[in-house]
């Protein structure tokens, strides 16, 4: 098992180079043109919302199945 584990590790990394972007292409990153134009702001709330709503999901879903636990058990 952890050979499978150190293989899919070193197999994820060596795979991370491939996507790497130069960026003496690039005449402005990507960052730096949201912040300018203040999207990164929405991106940022769009992120936090989606966050929040799965932990508030799992939340209730955890609620359930102990009540559903707690039912089976009488």
């Amino acid at each position: 098992m952890l050979r499978k584990m150190t293989l899919l590790l070193s197999l994820c990394f060596m795979g991370a180079g491939l996507f790497a972007q130069q960026m003496d292409t690039v005449t402005e990153e990507p960052t730096d043109l949201m912040n300018s134009n203040g999207k990164i702001y929405v991106v940022m709330a769009v992120v936090l919302v989606i966050v929040i709503g799965l932990f508030v999901y799992l939340i209730n879903l955890e609620r359930k199945i102990k009540k559903l636990e707690k039912g089976e058990a009488r």
